[in-house]
């Protein structure tokens, strides 16, 4: 599956356009926003419509109406989907939750060219995902600097020890994403983090991300080292989003 995306997003940099920069975005730090959460551990809730392993997620969807929903119920940062094909994203989305909230905003998408980082920060985004399972250390250590020099951040997203250790060979990314979710067979196990987070230096803070659907999951990636957990799917599939994030964090149902 991972593989089958990389090529549909490597075919669609052959017709790449860079978008018109709407306007001079204010950047606002994902790193601050993780560092100083709204609770004992971080929350990027995720804008998500569907997925390839799981179909449509939520029928009703208003990305807008999600995202501002989100920071009403105390979300540290918002994860915009803006793949099209595999999980019905868009670049429009980023931009408009942009112009109405002001928590960080990441681009969750699959960045394998250049051109993509700057178009990020046309779109609107303050962070890009980049994963080290797509690509190589070398060329993800110069995707790193050249968003770092656009001023945005950079969750760089790990899979395997494999790919941590290769990575931390180069350099020390500030935030680090452990994917609970094996991108071969996208099975997830969130006993992942516990795994990795062993082999992640202290001044890196730590995303768990993928298969977190109780409190007491995130209780556990939070023991085993989780400073902020991602959650798009076990948020997006309630139909109040907001009484959703409460549950999970074991907090009053009243709304």
């Amino acid at each position: 599956m991972l593989n089958k995306i990389i090529e549909v997003k490597v075919e669609e940099m052959k017709n790449f356009v860079l978008p018109e920069q709407r306007q001079d975005y204010k950047i606002v730090s994902l790193y601050d926003a993780l560092s100083s959460p709204n609770r004992s551990v971080g929350l990027i809730a995720e804008v998500k419509k569907a997925s390839p392993s799981k179909g449509i997620i939520r029928k009703d969807f208003n990305p807008l109406s999600i995202a501002t929903d989100y920071v009403y119920a105390g979300a540290d940062a918002i994860s915009v989907l803006t793949d099209a094909p595999f999980f019905q994203g868009s670049k429009e989305y980023l931009s408009q939750i942009k112009e109405a909230v002001d928590v960080p905003l990441l681009r969750k998408d699959f960045i394998v060219d250049n051109r993509q980082i700057l178009e990020s920060k046309h779109l609107g985004a303050d962070a890009i995902l980049l994963i080290g399972e797509v690509l190589e250390p070398s060329r993800l250590v110069e995707f790193y600097i050249e968003a770092e020099e656009l001023g945005l951040e950079c969750i760089v997203e790990v899979h395997s020890i494999e790919t941590i250790e290769k990575l931390l060979k180069r350099f020390t990314p500030k935030i680090i994403g452990i994917n609970n979710r094996d991108l071969s067979s996208f099975q997830t196990s969130i006993e992942q983090t516990e795994v990795i987070s062993s082999y992640i230096p202290p001044e890196s803070l730590i995303v768990s991300e993928s298969g977190i659907f109780t409190h007491a999951d995130i209780e556990y990636v939070k023991e085993k080292g989780a400073d902020a957990v991602l959650i798009g799917e076990a948020i997006m599939r309630k139909q109040d989003v907001v009484l959703a994030i409460k549950e999970l964090f074991g907090e009053n149902a009243h709304v």
